[in-house]
């Protein structure tokens, strides 16, 4: 009998917290995990110092299931090899390794050796399948998702093909998933839990910018657009974000356009890069990638990552709440 997500990780809601770069801080993490389900530490390019204190952060502020999410394309094996070190070093065995795409396969020997659980977000059936594999908790990304996109399918199909060929996988649903009733739907087509991203760049304790949040909550699904022109940092992959004068211009000049500051260090921003817009970020705002899947439709104000958790507790339960529903 195959482990649901909440099993799996053993949470109470069978929920993750997409580990986005610059959104993803170490409060919302902990807030999210300290509710239920499983946050989840935007990684991206941190590194050293700047890593070690973000991750200080995330063990004093929960000590329940919390993650690291890596992107292996982005870093290379070198530098993934050396942030990876630094979690496995630097954390307790329930802070869990997340992965954006596909690592080698001693990336995946290396963390189960090190007892940790090892979530991997995949685009594709032949991905999903080798994962899987490698014992992964297999989070399945469909098109629409908001942010950079590993595949071509939608999210229903493709959790569908996989369940079909792996019948005791744990697998993830992502994708447009920002309500209880599309939470359900996901549930239907196979998975085991969900992976949401849009409606946490929202939460109170999302380090998006004011007007990043502004923006994903006036919006609709006819406002976000798949392109590819947010290439700076993280070439070669299309994305789902939020329609602007840069999408629907993108041969404007490469110049700067406003200043960030990550983890203390400061930090130019050029038109067309993939960072997105934080509260540590100035300059044309609404210029900038605002990675915006299809949930935005659903999504309707800024609440607390605590409410936001709650809301899909009834669909995906953990093994407690489903224990004292049989009593």
């Amino acid at each position: 009998m195959r482990a649901t997500l909440a099993e799996a990780l053993g949470i109470r809601v069978g929920l993750l917290q997409s580990g986005m770069g610059g959104v993803a801080g170490p409060e919302l993490a902990c807030a999210v995990s300290e509710a239920g389900g499983a946050g989840c530490l935007g990684g991206y390019k941190l590194a050293g110092e700047a890593l070690s204190a973000a991750l200080k952060r995330l063990v004093a502020g929960t000590d329940r299931p919390v993650g690291v999410n890596l992107i292996p394309e982005v870093v290379g094996p070198e530098d993934l090899d050396l942030q990876l070190a630094q979690v496995l070093e630097e954390t307790p065995r329930s802070v869990y390794v997340s992965l954006f795409g596909m690592p080698d396969d001693a990336v995946f020997e290396r963390v189960t050796a090190a007892g940790r659980a090892l979530v991997v977000q995949v685009g594709t059936v032949e991905d999903g399948v080798r994962a899987a594999g490698h014992g992964a908790i297999v989070v399945v990304q469909g098109t629409e998702a908001g942010g950079h996109l590993l595949g071509t399918a939608l999210r229903d199909d493709l959790v569908g093909e996989l369940r079909a060929l792996l019948p005791d996988a744990c697998l993830v649903s992502a994708g447009g998933i920002g309500s209880a009733d599309e939470a359900a739907r996901a549930a239907a087509s196979g998975a085991d839990g969900v992976l949401l991203g849009t409606a946490f760049v929202v939460a109170r304790e999302s380090m998006a910018h004011p007007v990043f949040k502004s923006a994903v909550i006036a919006s609709g699904k006819a406002d976000t657009v798949i392109s590819d022109v947010y290439e700076i940092g993280w070439p070669g992959r299309r994305h789902r974000v939020l329609a602007t004068d840069v999408t629907r211009d993108p041969d404007q000049p490469k110049k700067f356009i406003g200043r960030t500051v990550v983890e203390g260090k400061p930090y130019v921003v050029p038109r067309f890069s993939a960072a997105v817009p934080t509260t540590a970020t100035s300059g044309r705002i609404e210029e900038m990638a605002m990675y915006c899947g299809l949930s935005c439709g659903a999504i309707s104000g800024e609440l607390p990552a605590a409410d936001i958790v709650a809301g899909f507790a009834r669909i995906f339960p953990g093994a407690e709440a489903l224990e004292a529903g049989k009593g």
